[in-house]
């Protein structure tokens, strides 16, 4: 599965502002950015993420997700962090 196919299911099911897909065969890493992860547990974010993955999940075209999810005021810090 390409990273530009997850990129596609995120965007179909989810209104995020912001997703990046990175990964090859059937692992993939994820960057979601948006309000809603304002106030959400960790792992509140992931299931809002692994959600729309789970058939191809189910199906092995997706083996394993790495999974990051900001608000706009997190991912503005982090990137600045990231780049340093």
């Amino acid at each position: 599965m390409e990273p530009a196919v997850v990129k596609q299911v995120l965007d179909a099911a989810l209104s995020l502002q912001e997703i990046h897909v990175k990964g090859d065969g059937s692992q993939f890493e994820v960057i979601a950015v948006d309000a809603c992860f304002e106030g959400m547990s960790r792992v509140k974010k992931q299931q809002l993420i692994y959600g729309p993955l789970m058939e191809h999940i189910q199906n092995n075209d997706i083996h394993a997700v790495s999974i990051k999810a900001f608000t706009p005021e997190e991912w503005e810090r982090d990137k600045k962090l990231m780049s340093l």
